[in-house]
């Protein structure tokens, strides 16, 4: 096994080597069958990297403790859910993962795209296929996963007990597969710059594959702050992290570059900012995964440090002044073709949106490296935490709420003074009057009374937006308000799948507003018979239990509330890592609040336990407002009916442009 899939890998890497080189060549010098060799080479190299990922996990499956990886991260006692997810727990398998997926996504591209965009393609697929090479070249001549040990061992070391859960089968892959797929969209902004062909072909080429890492990454985010909630026992679910800051920031500038893309589209702007903004995106995701990799900086969710840190920084730093030379090179054929008018007007409010954007991933960005630059200068890391990230960014996500608001209710061009009230008045009141009840009901808050009245604020014109759209598709087609209410997302699904998004995240806001201000914690001594209050639930304490199977023992917990039933938190010590015990978290959810309980220590007569209690208002709906944000996601990048593709091909280089004449916004539904 050791011997096949090192040969394997070794083999893909030749093969990516040289599809890189015959693509460089053939599309330079314009020879049709080098550049179908550097495809065909691309489509064999995926198949070798399936076959060295599928050889992997087998090995795993099969207890193969030949292998130094297999023996580190797995044992015999393990569940063989968590002994395939042991596959991308570590360093090299979570790089093999990282190259299984991106030469799957790479072939989608090829499969997909190849006739449709013949001009660009043999330049997207240099691009793909010398992300590859690097990739490979690691696991076949650096880190290898099929490296052997040289003695024999009967049983290996297992999973890490806090990755022993069942999130570990979701978050890590899909957060790893959001990293990667930012290398899609960085493709095809190369190979634009690098052919010339800048106009709008490649936007709509990048659109759907943008979508995607947006909703795959965002996915990643929602299951780590659920992992984090459920497992880690701090009453939290997001806690400034390096890594998860490192995760956060690719998103954000894909988010950026989704609403900056409208207005290239639209007036032909933002030419420059837009294929910088995906270039961000896909540079954060390397810096991330160097985070992750390098030891730089200390993150419960980072790997120890390896040699592989170097490999990384130097590859970024590539990555980096290429696309930094090639943005410079096409200056000349990247001008606007139409600017600003007024900042009354709506791509005045994307663009106000994506300095907010940018504004986020500057301050985490600095926040996050800080302990670097403190080191390098004072010798010292000095951490910053999550006070400093809550009250710079605070602000910033408030106002970004407030574009939300802004943006679909603003014109193209320029918005009179009578459009802009008409549109906003019966908006702006729902939101004062959020404010006045708020108050009146005894929120004193300010933080959290401004935030909520914000995002009632976007609500009232979300609602505004689907009012007027299902009144003007009732008009057109006779159908009923909830068939009209439907076809808004059958055949405007661009547009209400974004608001789909939008009010998803007004959802996820309101919950984390809630949860941050209003959270309530205790952590109290019980000795047995004697209960304890926290909000509006009373626990007693009835006392300890134990359970054992063969990796741990468990001591549960037994806590009778005044309604009669119970919950039983725990604590679980590991056979092989007795310094390392687990929390059995129980959480009771209700859609107004969460009662999070966590045991933790017991005195040796198992009289008395301590435990930490929280409150935790609204966290229920935090779930259903990624969930939506993911469902708006999906909505967004649906095909659209075959009619309007055609139409889309027949006018390839721009959207047609509005009269200029004001109109209602919801008239074009």
């Amino acid at each position: 096994m050791a011997a096949f899939g090192s040969l394997t890998l070794v083999t893909a890497f030749v093969l990516a080597l040289y599809g890189f080189i015959a693509a460089a060549i053939g599309a330079r010098k314009q020879l049709p069958d080098l550049v179908r060799s550097a495809r065909n080479a691309l489509l064999a190299m995926t198949g070798l990297v399936v076959l060295a990922s599928l050889a992997l996990v087998a090995a795993f499956l099969t207890h193969d403790f030949e292998l130094s990886y297999v023996a580190e991260h797995s044992s015999r006692q393990m569940p063989p859910a968590y002994v395939i997810a042991a596959f991308y727990s570590g360093q090299q398998g979570s790089l093999v993962y990282w190259c299984l997926t991106l030469s799957i996504f790479s072939s989608l591209v090829v499969l997909l795209s190849w006739r449709h965009n013949r001009e660009l393609m043999p330049y997207v697929v240099g691009v793909l296929l010398a992300m590859q090479s690097f990739f490979l070249f690691l696991l076949a001549f650096v880190q290898s996963p099929f490296i052997t040990l040289p003695f024999h061992v009967d049983d290996g070391n297992g999973l890490n007990p806090v990755l022993q859960d069942k999130g570990m089968l979701v978050h890590p892959p899909m957060m790893l597969m959001g990293y990667m797929s930012w290398s899609i969209p960085f493709a095809f902004a190369i190979a634009a710059l690098i052919s010339g062909r800048l106009d709008t072909q490649w936007l709509r080429s990048v659109r759907r594959w943008t979508l995607a890492a947006f909703g795959i990454q965002g996915i990643g985010l929602l299951l780590g702050a659920w992992w984090a909630y459920h497992v880690l026992g701090w009453g939290g679910y997001w806690g400034w992290d390096p890594v998860e800051n490192a995760a956060f920031m690719p998103w954000l500038a894909g988010t950026a570059f989704l609403h900056s893309v409208m207005v290239q589209e639209r007036r032909g702007m933002l030419k420059v900012w837009n294929l910088t903004l995906i270039m961000l995106a896909y540079l954060l995701a390397i810096f991330g995964t160097f985070i992750v990799r390098s030891g730089v900086l200390n993150s419960v969710h980072a790997f120890a440090q390896s040699s592989i840190g170097p490999f990384f920084f130097g590859w970024l730093a590539l990555a980096i002044g290429v696309s930094a030379g090639l943005l410079v090179w096409r200056l000349p054929k990247l001008r606007g073709e139409s600017e600003f008018e007024t900042l009354a007007s709506r791509e005045a409010s994307f663009l106000f949106n994506n300095w907010l954007l940018i504004g986020c991933i500057v301050a985490i960005f600095s926040g996050t490296i800080f302990p670097v630059i403190s080191e390098a200068l004072r010798g010292e890391q000095i951490t910053v935490g999550p006070p400093f990230f809550g009250a710079v960014n605070g602000p910033i996500f408030l106002a970004l709420m407030a574009t939300m608001g802004l943006g679909p209710l603003l014109p193209w061009r320029r918005a009179s003074r009578s459009v802009f009230w008409r549109n906003f008045a019966k908006p702006l009141t729902a939101g004062a009057a959020t404010v006045v009840i708020l108050v009146a009901i005894g929120l004193r808050n300010p933080g959290a009374v401004l935030g909520w009245a914000v995002c009632v604020f976007v609500l009232a014109t979300l609602a505004f937006e689907f009012y007027r759209g299902t009144i003007s598709r009732r008009r057109v087609t006779g159908k009923t308000t909830l068939g009209a209410f439907a076809d808004l997302f059958a055949h405007h699904n661009r547009r209400y799948g974004g608001y789909l998004v939008h009010f998803g995240l007004v959802v996820f806001v309101i919950a984390v507003i809630g949860s941050q201000f209003y959270q309530v914690q205790r952590q109290v001594t019980l000795e047995r018979g004697q209960t304890a209050t926290i909000g509006r639930y009373t626990l007693t304490f009835d006392g300890l239990s134990q359970a054992a199977d063969a990796e741990k023992k468990t001591t549960f917990a037994t806590l009778t509330l005044a309604d009669g039933s119970a919950v039983h938190p725990g604590k679980s010590v590991w056979n092989r890592d007795s310094s390392n015990p687990t929390s059995d978290i129980v959480i009771r959810s209700t859609p107004l609040e969460d009662l999070y309980v966590v045991l933790g220590d017991w005195t040796p007569d198992q009289s008395a336990a301590t435990f930490l209690l929280f409150v935790n208002p609204v966290v229920f709906w935090l779930w259903i407002g990624g969930a939506l944000v993911i469902a708006g996601t999906v909505v967004t990048a649906w095909p659209h009916p075959q009619p309007r593709r055609a139409a889309a091909a027949a006018h390839p280089n721009r959207l047609s442009e509005r009269p200029a004449q004001q109109q209602p916004v919801g008239a074009q539904a």
